[in-house]
Parts: C-alpha cells; sequence; structure tokens
C-alpha cells in the first residue's frame, strides 16, 4: 500500500507528475476503496434488489412470483392502516427530535459550564444511551403500568388517581416519545458538547464587555454557530426515530392499544414478516426512504437559511 501511495503522491523516485488536487483525491479514494466496495455490495445492490422486489407479487411461501408493476404501490396508498401509520411515525418523530434536541442543548450547556464533576455528571447522563431497547422496553413498561407502576405509585401523593397511560390512545405515542427522550438525549448532548466546545470563547468574552446578558449572548453567539449542529442532530435524529420499532412493538405489546401506536417499520413488519408479503414489503420500504429523502432535503433547506436578527 505505501509504495502504491508513494507511485501517486508524489513521494516515490518516479512519482507521476499529477497536481496536488488530484494526489489528495487518490489517496482519499485509496482509503476509502474498501468501506466503498462493502457499501456498494451490501446497501446499493441490497436497494436496487429491493426496488425491483416491489414490482412483484413476492410471497415468501410461494414459489411463483408474478409480476405486477405498480399493484402494491396501488395497494398501499389504499390502505389507511397505513396512512395511521404515517400520521402516528411524524407526530412521534417530530415529538422525540424536538425533545432530544432540546434536552441535549439543555444538557450540553449545563455540563460545559466550569463546575465541580462535570466529567462524572457527563458520563451520568449519557448512561441511558448504552441500555438496548429491550432493557428501555422492560424497564418502561413496568415504570408505566396503569396498574402498579412506579408512576402511578409516586402520583398518588399528589391526589391523582391512576392512569392508564399505555391504554389510552391519545397517551401512548406522548408516552413513547418521552421514554425515547430519556434514552437517546445523551448522543445529541455529546454532539453539542463538542459545538459548544468549538465556538471561540473570546466571542463571549467580547459580548460580556459589551454588557450581553448570558440570554443574548445563547441568542446571538451560540445558537447562531451552532446551525451546522443542529442540523446534523436533528437529521440524524429524524432518520433514526422515524425507524422507531422497538419501543412500540416492546413497550405497548404490538403496537397498541389497538393500533394507535403503529409505525411505519411496524407496520413493514406486519407485511412482511408476519404476512409474508415480501413484494409489499419492499414497497413499503421504498416509500419510507423516499419521505425520509423529502423530510431530510425540507430540514436542509429551513436550517440553511440565513439568519436574521
Amino acid at each position: 500500500m505505501s509504495a502504491i501511495m508513494e507511485r501517486f503522491t508524489g513521494s516515490g523516485r518516479f512519482s507521476l507528475p499529477v497536481s496536488l488536487k488530484t494526489r489528495e483525491a487518490i489517496a482519499a479514494y485509496t482509503f476509502l476503496a474498501p468501506f466503498l466496495i462493502f457499501f456498494a455490495i451490501f446497501f446499493v445492490r441490497a436497494t436496487i434488489a429491493s426496488v425491483e422486489m416491489s414490482f412483484y407479487d413476492w410471497r415468501l411461501l410461494r414459489p411463483t412470483r408474478p409480476y405486477i408493476g405498480l399493484q402494491n404501490y396501488l395497494e398501499l396508498f389504499d390502505d389507511p392502516i397505513w396512512w395511521s401509520s404515517v400520521v402516528h411515525t411524524l407526530y412521534f418523530t417530530a415529538m422525540t427530535v424536538v425533545g432530544t434536541s432540546v434536552v441535549g442543548l439543555a444538557a450540553a450547556l449545563a455540563v460545559t459550564r466550569p463546575i465541580h464533576g462535570r466529567g462524572f455528571f457527563r458520563v451520568l447522563l449519557y448512561i441511558p444511551q448504552l441500555m438496548s431497547v429491550g432493557a428501555v422496553g422492560l424497564i418502561w413498561n413496568w415504570l408505566w403500568s396503569g396498574q402498579f407502576g412506579v408512576i402511578n405509585y409516586l402520583l398518588s401523593f399528589f391526589g391523582v388517581r391512576p392512569i392508564n397511560w399505555l391504554g389510552e390512545p391519545d397517551l401512548v405515542l406522548p408516552v413513547l416519545s418521552f421514554t425515547t427522550i430519556w434514552w437517546t438525549f445523551g448522543f445529541p448532548m455529546l454532539i453539542y458538547i463538542a459545538g459548544i466546545q468549538g465556538i471561540p470563547e473570546h466571542l463571549y468574552e467580547a459580548a460580556r464587555i459589551d454588557g450581553a446578558s448570558g440570554w443574548q449572548s445563547f441568542r446571538y453567539i451560540t445558537l447562531p454557530l451552532l446551525r451546522p449542529t443542529i442540523l446534523f442532530v436533528t437529521v440524524t435524529g429524524v432518520i433514526g426515530h422515524f425507524q422507531v420499532f422497538g419501543q412500540p412493538y416492546i413497550i405497548t405489546g404490538g403496537g397498541g392499544p389497538g393500533r394507535s401506536s403503529w409505525t411505519v417499520i411496524i407496520y413493514l413488519y406486519q407485511q412482511a414478516w408476519v404476512a409474508f408479503r415480501m413484494g409489499f414489503g419492499a414497497a413499503v420500504a421504498v416509500v419510507i426512504a423516499i419521505i425520509m429523502a423529502i423530510i431530510t432535503t425540507f430540514q436542509f433547506k429551513i436550517i440553511s437559511r440565513p439568519v436574521e436578527y
């Protein structure tokens, strides 16, 4: 490898007369090549195969797989359960992304202050992120229980009657969102910490000299300079939380009550792995990918707009 690099980067005896930009590109693609090969095999090829599969009546236990064109997509768009799953997913994603962004930023601001033991608090706040979805689901299923849950027990001291948190269609999605925020805000917190530490300290010193308050420094210095960080946190948050499956499936026992916490991934699971309709499931996956791409593009346009003061 070193011989190849010397050959193309100009450090060898018989180097080629190429520009610095070309040598940097060759070096970059040389190091990226192993990842790009695996990416092409296991992602690009699988994506193309999924799109192709969506045009067939592909059932797992049936030997024949007839070509049906856009029939899977037409059936999907005509299914009210699909549209309700989309609404549930968008509602959950919006609550969770906003919640993790706000809580993560607040936690990052708190643990970047010059306080004693802030490293300990960073670790303490990040610990929930290390838990598996199964452990989180089992713990919070017990905490949210309407009969013997700890949350209802604590609320009883304030005269609040037991609430069936997981049995009320209007409460189940906010409950799942709250649980997910508690579980996943640690990652946005770390990203915000890195972004805050990258802001030059002399900007805050100049603001203090000019008499700016803490809120004014946060509004006119911290937030504008954190826009790339906020974009990264929200985009990755949407991609991750839009694919939510484990929390509603484990905590509510399959997306209940009824289908009030069905998400698009639960819908995909039911169609592909319960009903064994692989072609229809592939169509669902393609539509999910398109929806996520549209939302991500919209986020880039909103957050990338110039700041107005």
